[in-house]
């Protein structure tokens, strides 16, 4: 059960209605799950927030399955089961091995990867374990993506990371068509 109620025009900022009602017709509506449940309580941020992402999914020189595995890897770290939900599935469809995403979800030891999933896999996992790159996490991944494509990579992880501890915050709920298993946590 989510932890805030659904937003209204009426409980947004006061000086935040206008973007508010630019957020909610460029969204279709007040979202009924995930970050943009709980975001749209503070329009501005969310506005913010949501070119941030636009940008990351839209406009990175990443391919779309490295995008995809950087998500992946940050929902795996977080323990985040609505960002696991909403792209697990897409990064199948965008190139990721189901044996992959399988085992990134039931935390098995990952085999046979790409030398790109493998920069995505060690850098995300070295961060968020330790807080820390290591110098050759760091090379692997500059070599697979360059200088643009390391700091979209990321700013991708760290952008799903801030969705995730929001998420995970406000326990927001899953969407009821979830087709994807859970995470074991």
């Amino acid at each position: 059960m989510a932890r805030l109620p659904v937003a209204t025009r009426e409980s947004v900022p006061e000086g935040q209605k206008k973007v508010f009602d630019e957020m909610v017709q460029k969204l279709g509506g007040v979202p009924a799950y995930g970050p943009g449940s709980l975001m749209i309580h503070v329009p501005q941020a969310h506005k913010l927030a949501t070119a941030l992402n636009d940008y990351l999914r839209n406009e990175s020189s990443l391919p779309k399955k490295i995008q995809e595995l950087s998500m992946l890897v940050t929902a795996r770290e977080m323990d985040c089961q609505h960002i696991w939900n909403a792209h697990a599935g897409s990064a199948r469809e965008a190139g990721l091995p189901s044996k992959l995403v399988d085992d990134l979800r039931e935390k098995r030891e990952l085999t046979g990867l790409a030398p790109d999933e493998e920069a995505v896999v060690n850098l995300g996992r070295e961060f968020f374990r330790t807080h820390k790159v290591s110098r050759g996490a760091f090379q692997a991944a500059l070599e697979q993506f360059g200088q643009t494509g390391v700091v979209e990579l990321t700013l991708t992880m760290g952008n799903y990371t801030l969705l995730s501890f929001a998420i995970n915050t406000f326990d927001t709920d899953l969407p009821p068509n979830r087709s994807e298993p859970l995470l074991p946590i």
